[in-house]
């Protein structure tokens, strides 16, 4: 079984909406992975994912209404097989943050996706429609990682 901790600023949009879908897409495929999200701040820790997230994930089938925030802890990269950041400042700092002998879990949420795949923004501070491109992206992402670990084998 693959873990996967899918990580953004706060765990309140983009990492527990990646987490939700990528389990609800991953159990669709029958591929057997564990999830689980994170932030790298614990401004929220033990919210729900923001109304907003909540709502437009429930539009597309996706429920992430009963996840937690939390903070990353240090022990994730040693029960993590991959930490993903949802965008370059977050793999900086997660980077920083990894034991030596535990960074090349760390990438890029949107790396499966290519190489000039864009981050995924945080949509936070914006309207309704941000909420809908990130899950765009991603859904993007989420496909792109399955198809990746199916190959890894």
């Amino acid at each position: 079984m693959t873990r996967i901790l899918f990580v953004c600023t706060g765990n309140i949009c983009r990492s527990p909406t990646a987490e939700g879908v990528f389990r609800h897409l991953a159990i669709e495929s029958g591929l057997n992975v564990e999830t689980d999200s994170a932030g790298l701040g614990a401004w929220h820790a033990g919210d729900p994912p923001d109304r907003r997230s909540v709502a437009a994930a429930a539009r597309r089938g996706y429920d992430i209404s009963g996840l937690r925030a939390r903070q990353i802890a240090v022990g994730d990269f040693h029960n993590f097989d991959l930490l993903l950041a949802m965008d370059r400042g977050h793999l900086r700092e997660m980077t920083r943050l990894a034991p030596r002998d535990h960074a090349g879990r760390v990438r890029l949420y949107m790396s499966a996706a290519g190489p000039e795949a864009p981050d995924v923004a945080d949509p936070y501070y914006g309207g309704a429609d941000g909420f809908e491109t990130v899950l765009d992206m991603i859904e993007t992402g989420a496909r792109a990682w399955l198809r990746e670990l199916r190959r890894a084998g």
